[in-house]
């Protein structure tokens, strides 16, 4: 922080010069002292002690600074520049250790609940007699049981023991339970031992829908199919292929644009849901509201009307057997298929493939969620067609899948009317097709609140308040 003009006259004599060496050391020291001083917090007392210790540090150059008959401006001049650096170092330092205690605060309250919500019940601790898939989130446990019965083209008999309408999951009455144990146990050792733990194999793998897995190939044996001719051979130029991020702004643009995305509020639709197993057939009704608040009505024939909602931080489900609690799916908000750029936290190019005899652009990528993810868009159109979601669990990956059909407009945005929903378990898949969309109509907010408990049969009436 020396004036320029004071160099040469610093460099003319060696007592000048060493006296300069000695301020430099002072000023690039002291800052430092007075940052520790300031963020371990010590008090007042401690903190001037500290100020005098440097104040009586700069009154020996400032005495030598006179012997050599330095002028006494160019003197002050300099210890005023640096008694103004080390204020404002001071301060600085004052105010990012005021904010940074703060910050340690707020994250010290903030974390305890954090992992407390993101704690779920491993699958030992919520069901009796697991020896092998310990660990797994409780969550998880129906669709891996899927997952596996669809592997060997079984249903829950098969391993489980039903009697009298009634099942004992917990008995190891039947063998092929423990076969099961034994098959999980194999595919983990070499997914762990062979691919660094990575699901590489599961049930899929060698099962392929039999219970007894193909272990010869069955003759005669098709000719494989040959290599198309690639453009080099053909004598055309290689297609550039394009990023994930063209793909997704393409996709935005066929919808209708990022202007009328954010114009978007709610959405209400009407239309029916067709499950594929039984062919049943019921109306359906859906509102959203922005970002996450959904509210749907299914007129079932077996089971009446099942309602169920979220407000986006609790969901729920009402029907013939009661109002109960459920877990909110945030791949219902209002914008889980539109806007896609947020909910990766990686994505990028797959390659060209074919839905339907139609060019299809793939990307894959890892959601917000740690799923993987397979998304297929329209090469001419741009938009979405189908999506993959890919859950990786002890036994394999479980698939689940949405195609999206019939591309409608809808107060200038592009709207699917049909979407087909597949998954491992074939009791749940189905198809919803829309009669009616309206986009930004009112909707009642109530709708998507808890209603209130029944009072139960026989209970006495709830006296007026």
């Amino acid at each position: 922080m020396l004036s320029l003009r004071a160099l040469p006259a610093v460099a003319r004599c060696s007592s000048r010069f060493l006296i300069y060496k000695k301020s430099l050391a002072v000023f690039v020291t002291l800052p430092v002292s007075l940052l520790e001083v300031v963020n371990t917090r010590l008090g007042a007392n401690q903190l001037l002690a500290s100020y005098k210790f440097v104040h009586l540090r700069l009154l020996p150059l400032r005495k030598g600074c006179m012997k050599t008959k330095i002028t006494e401006h160019l003197t002050r001049t300099r210890i005023f520049i640096l008694y103004v650096s080390l204020l404002l170092v001071v301060c600085v330092s004052i105010v990012g250790s005021v904010e940074a205690g703060h910050m340690r605060s707020a994250l010290q309250k903030s974390a305890p609940a954090t992992q407390a919500a993101a704690v779920e019940k491993s699958v030992e601790q919520v069901q009796k007699n697991i020896q092998v898939l310990t660990g797994l989130p409780a969550s998880q446990l129906i669709p891996v049981m899927n997952y596996m019965g669809s592997s060997l083209g079984v249903k829950c008999t098969y391993c489980h023991v039903r009697k009298d309408e009634k099942w004992d999951f917990v008995s190891d009455e039947k063998p092929e339970k423990g076969t099961a144990r034994e098959m999980i146990k194999m595919v983990q050792g070499i997914n762990k031992g062979s691919f660094k733990g990575n699901p590489a194999i599961g049930c899929f793998t060698c099962h392929r829908g039999s219970s007894s897995p193909v272990r010869v190939p069955q003759l005669p044996i098709a000719a494989p199919t040959p290599f198309a001719e690639s453009a080099e051979a053909a004598g055309t130029a290689k297609e550039a292929p394009p990023t994930a991020e063209q793909i997704l702004a393409k996709y935005t643009e066929a919808l209708g644009g990022s202007v009328a995305i954010e114009k978007l509020k709610t959405r209400s639709t009407k239309g029916s849901l067709t499950m594929i197993a039984s062919g049943e057939t019921m109306s359906y009704e859906a509102y959203q509201s922005a970002p996450n608040k959904i509210y749907t009505i299914l007129n079932t024939p077996k089971q009446g009307v099942i309602e169920r909602g979220s407000n986006g931080q609790t969901a729920w489900e009402k029907s013939s057997r009661g109002l109960r609690d459920v877990e909110v799916n945030a791949r219902q908000s209002l914008f889980s298929d539109i806007k896609l750029g947020g909910q990766f936290t990686r994505i990028g190019y797959g390659g060209k493939e074919k839905i339907d005899g139609k060019d299809v652009y793939l990307l894959r990528g890892i959601g917000v969620d740690g799923k993987g993810e397979r998304l297929y868009f329209d090469a001419q159109t741009g938009l979405l067609v189908r999506r993959i979601t890919s859950t990786t669990t002890v036994v394999g990956l479980i698939p689940e899948q949405v195609d999206y059909d019939d591309y409608r407009d809808v107060n200038g945005l592009k709207v699917p009317f049909t979407i087909r929903f597949t998954s491992v378990d074939s009791f749940s898949n189905w198809t919803r097709k829309l009669t009616e969309i309206k986009l930004n109509a009112p909707v009642d907010e109530t709708k998507f609140n808890k209603p209130a408990q029944a009072p139960s049969p026989g209970a006495p009436p709830a006296k007026p308040s």
